[in-house]
């Protein structure tokens, strides 16, 4: 799942102008999406920086989540220390073009605009990752711990900040690990992920006595698929609980 890191940098709007980690993104289980301001001459990048065009103006969200814990794949990555206990979670993962000001032209009633912020980033990306699931021939489950150990693929953004966090080398709470580049980030992957071995429709499709039933298929919180035993997952009932307690993350 791709989610928007947010359109009103670190305080996300906050009460009182104090760090906000935007809720989904700062879940473990979401690609978080920050946004930057990208310049360009024909299909030459000029210029790419971390996307903030001053307070109420818009400006990427991202900073450290008070609620769901530091995911042992940021670990390395330099994130800021949390200000609560059971925070950590580092909030973008990766970035791009989100500056209403350089965004994206759209036809909206027979009329032509640009639009931006970070909830066209989060679809861009969902579409990347399908384009790449495609080219690679399999999946490829929770895609952050498979970014954070690639050397190669996403471009850093070093300059500029959202408020209270500035962007620099390596990971940042402004841009994450950067933005992607397509067809080196395929490579990347490709060079981590060799594509699954090619199967036979008839030796992919389970038989009937390997299928479960509706019922099975439906339990609550577990993940299934016909021909794979249910599989319960701990963590996803433990967000989906701690969402019905929290609402968001604060």
């Amino acid at each position: 799942m791709t989610a928007a890191a947010g359109d009103n940098g670190s305080s996300d709007s906050a009460a009182g102008g104090a760090n906000h980690a935007d809720f989904p993104a700062s879940s473990p289980h979401a690609l978080a999406c920050g946004g930057t301001r990208l310049e360009a001459s024909g299909t030459k990048v000029t210029s790419e920086t971390v996307w903030n065009n001053g307070v109420g103006n818009g400006a990427t969200g991202g900073g450290v989540s008070d609620v769901f814990a530091l995911p042992a794949w940021q670990r390395s990555a330099g994130v800021p220390a949390s200000p609560t206990r059971g925070g950590g979670r580092g909030v973008p993962d990766v970035a791009a073009n989100a500056d209403p000001q350089t965004g994206y032209e759209v036809l909206v009633d027979g009329k032509r605009a640009v639009y931006g912020g970070t909830s066209a980033v989060a679809p861009l990306w969902a579409a990347l990752v399908a384009r790449l699931v495609q080219s690679l021939g399999s999946p490829l489950g929770l895609l952050q711990p498979k970014l954070y150990e690639l050397s190669s693929g996403l471009r850093d953004v070093t300059v500029g900040n959202n408020g209270a966090f500035a962007a620099g080398p390596g990971w940042d709470a402004c841009t994450g690990l950067g933005v992607p580049s397509g067809t080196a980030l395929l490579a990347a992957l490709k060079a981590s992920h060799p594509a699954a071995s090619s199967l036979s429709a008839e030796a992919s499709l389970p038989s009937e006595a390997s299928r479960p039933s509706a019922t099975s298929r439906a339990s609550g919180n577990s993940l299934a698929s016909p021909g794979r035993p249910v599989v319960q997952s701990a963590d996803l009932a433990d967000e989906l609980r701690s969402i019905r307690a929290i609402g968001e993350d604060r």
